[in-house]
């Protein structure tokens, strides 16, 4: 293949180059014929493919719409996540298309995020480990997969220009990992640079981002896509690592990139570059195209099901009071019951191939005209006393009533943020009317992102549905009467209110800049610090059974940077039905000298138990599950000492802990100098040796008045001490020894320390 693209790059002409840098139209790269370099063809297709059949938007093909990337999150499961990918790119095959623009991996900042559907989690590595499994089953069937939005991309909100100001520890550890893991495990075809700028440089021109770590240090094999408009300066965007701009714009840029090589502006041989990685996945994408595929639609919709299945979320259900009895008279209201919000809207949006919705089934499932239903609300957010008075009048004569409740189409896209987390008045008042006449209420949400509820109190039970795609509401009935329990976690925080979240006063930012001032504290990291209980945590959700976790080992309680530690726990279905658990392993820094969340998520199964089951499952976990980004060496490290494995059902349950000693590590040294602190230098293995002799002699002379007989006195003089010279920089000590330390021992304990 290399020889081929040396050959092509040798035969092509400077403005064959530069027109292989940008899109024909809106969907299709352009060919050189002459040298039988082909086109290919892209689409979206983050929960299902949206394949125009004409250049434009809204005339796509039929296509499975699988639950959004919110409800896929909510799995936890990167077997089904590659059996998805698996499935779109057999799609993909049989429309003809060979890059499909997905999945988006960004982290969930706010829920008021306005394409927060369309994302996994919070978390980067529940996100990374889902989209690695994505990306693998998609190009499993010869299809490009494209990795967005790179990066730091959170809001609608001046999408096209903010500038996302966040510190190097926030985004080498919130920001970066999910990409990471999945360019390191999948190795994508493509990556989306996002609209935004990152501290001040645009993301399709930012070549920190888009070549020293993509390409140098992780390894990037594949090509950089704009997102369609967000290119600013083409010739920068080339320097930097942008290889491809979309849509295609009649030239224009090529033109410029012409006129940069011919006046040394660009380097041809940096557009070599770029070119040579387009060549590649350009000419594999047309020797992977399949000739007359097709797909089962029946086949894929039954993949849909399973997949809505295992998205559905449980957060409460007192007294049992799911799954139902068929025998039991239900009340079914609100329209999403029968018109299913089941995807979000802009460019995700696809075409499905059926749609199924909770209310048929459910009819289906009970027998002799045991189900009622009622609108319980307009569509136009509007309270109507007289619709909620029908559903009042079939909920009094139900011994349940189920409330379909939630979002609708106007409250998230893509192109506009959330401006609060409530669902509608309408909705609301739907749930405290019913409730006054009904005490069994269940409410289940039809949302892409979190809402917050202040009527939970009313309801017995509430089911997260999330937006299940085109099989959702069978998978909503199949649940209710308890065909399969469900397994559903989330993978994001559900806050009290909007106030609570770590971004509120910065979130939309102002002046074109969003300041990201909680830091590495973002979701669950940061109600856990600020012990703030949400209305729901992370990975929280309930099953119709029960589980016991056991037997937690490790198979080595102290360890070395270098080592590889396998972490091992049984896992026990207690309850009287087969279901699936997600076993979730945390990792808590004890004793650290930097700022630190409570606990990190490091890495998570799902498994499927029968009743009375036991399984053993292994989590292996290297030496950056332990680290944090050092700032000062701008690498990863941890510091010596106890660290906590956490292992349970969510981030507050915690089922089974153990503690295990990090011995040694051989990460670079930091660089001291005079401005560094004493504490910098007794931390640090070869300055701890110069300063700790000139402390001793120091705290001696400080301590020679104190009457030692008084131990509390001694001991608080020696405390005062202390915290009073650890925060001296080194050079002070010249003034604090009278002139025994001069600035010739100043810089021979420098030079000691930095040998």
């Amino acid at each position: 293949m290399q020889e081929k693209i040396q050959s092509l790059l040798q035969q092509l002409t400077l403005e064959e180059k530069a027109a292989l840098c940008s899109g024909k139209d809106n969907w299709t790269s352009k060919p050189i014929d002459r040298l039988g370099i082909p086109a290919i063809f892209m689409c979206d297709g983050p929960h299902g493919l949206r394949r125009e059949q004409a250049d434009g938007f809204g005339h796509s093909m039929p296509a499975t719409c699988f639950p959004t990337a919110s409800a896929l999150g909510a799995s936890w499961n990167v077997d089904l996540l590659y059996k998805i990918g698996e499935t779109l790119g057999k799609e993909a095959q049989a429309q003809g298309v060979q890059l499909l623009l997905g999945p988006g991996i960004n982290m969930k900042r706010s829920p008021l995020g306005g394409r927060n559907f369309e994302y996994y989690s919070e978390d980067p590595i529940l996100s990374g480990e889902l989209a690695a499994a994505f990306v693998n089953g998609i190009q499993s069937q010869g299809v490009g997969a494209t990795l967005k939005h790179f990066t730091a991309n959170n809001q609608e909100f001046e999408r096209m220009n903010n500038n996302s100001i966040l510190d190097e520890r926030a985004l080498q550890e919130i920001y970066l990992p999910a990409f990471e893991i999945a360019v390191k495990k999948a190795q994508p075809w493509s990556i989306m640079c996002a609209y935004n700028q990152i501290n001040g440089v645009y993301a399709s021109e930012h070549k920190e981002l888009l070549h020293h770590i993509l390409k140098e240090k992780w390894g990037f094999e594949g090509f950089v896509i704009s997102d369609w408009g967000a290119v600013h300066d083409r010739v920068e965007g080339i320097k930097a690592g942008l290889h491809f701009e979309m849509p295609g714009n009649g030239g224009i840029n090529d033109k410029r990139i012409i006129a940069a090589v011919q006046n040394g502006a660009l380097k041809e041989a940096r557009l070599d570059e770029i070119v040579a990685d387009l060549l590649t996945v350009f000419l594999k994408a047309n020797d992977y195209k399949q000739t007359n595929p097709i797909f089962n639609k029946e086949a894929h919709h039954q993949i849909a099901l399973q997949t809505a299945q295992e998205c559905i979320t449980l957060l409460k259900n007192e007294q049992n009071c799911l799954p139902l009895n068929i025998n039991q008279k239900i009340a079914v209201i609100g329209q999403f019951a029968k018109k299913p919000r089941f995807q979000g809207g802009g460019s995700s949006q696809v075409n499905p191939t059926q749609v199924e919705c909770a209310l048929d089934h459910l009819q289906t499932l009970f027998p002799n005209d045991q189900i009622q239903y009622a609108d319980g609300y307009p569509l136009d957010d509007a309270v109507d006393e007289t619709i909620i008075n029908q559903a009042q009048r079939i909920a009094t004569d139900a011994d349940v009533a189920l409330l379909f409740v939630g979002l609708p189409d106007h409250y998230e896209s893509e192109g506009f943020d959330r401006t609060h987390i409530d669902i509608p008045k309408n909705h609301a008042v739907l749930i405290r009317q019913i409730a006054a006449v009904q005490k069994n209420v269940v409410v289940i949400l039809t949302n892409g992102s979190a809402v917050r509820m202040p009527w939970a109190h009313h309801a017995k039970a509430i089911v997260e549905s999330w937006l299940l795609g085109q099989a959702g509401g069978q998978a909503i009935a199949d649940l209710l009467v308890g065909k399969y329990s469900p397994s559903g976690k989330l993978a994001e925080t559900f806050p009290t209110k909007i106030s609570d979240n770590p971004s509120f006063l910065s979130f939309g930012g102002e002046h074109g800049k969003v300041y990201y001032g909680e830091g590495i504290f973002s979701g669950y990291r940061y109600y856990e610090k600020k012990q703030i209980p949400p209305q729901f945590p992370f990975g929280h959700g309930l099953s119709y059974t029960t589980f016991e976790y056991s037997n937690l080992q490790i198979d080595k309680p102290e360890f070395s940077d270098q080592d590889q530690i396998e972490v091992s726990i049984d896992i026990t279905n207690t309850g009287k039905m087969d279901a699936k658990e997600v076993v979730q392993l945390y990792i808590k820094d004890a004793i650290s000298t930097v700022i630190r969340p409570e606990k990190e998520l490091k890495a998570f199964q799902k498994i499927d138990l029968a009743v009375g089951e036991t399984k053993n499952i292994t989590f292996s976990l290297d030496y950056r599950a332990f680290a944090y980004y050092n700032t000062n060496l701008h690498t990863w490290t941890a510091e010596k000492g106890e660290f906590q494995l956490l292992i349970g059902r969510s981030s507050q349950d915690i089922r089974q802990s153990s503690t295990i000693h990090l011995t040694e590590t051989n990460h670079p040294l930091p660089q001291l100098n005079r401005y560094s602190t004493i504490k910098e230098y007794a931390a640090h293995p070869k300055g701890e040796a110069h300063v700790r002799p000139i402390m001793e002699q120091m705290m001696a002379i400080f301590l020679a008045g104190t009457d030692h007989s008084d131990a509390e006195n001694a001991h608080k003089a020696e405390s005062f001490f202390k915290a009073i010279v650890a925060d001296l920089p080194l050079y002070k000590l010249e003034t604090f020894t009278l002139g025994a330390v001069d600035e010739k021992k100043i810089e021979e304990i420098i030079e000691k320390t930095n040998a």
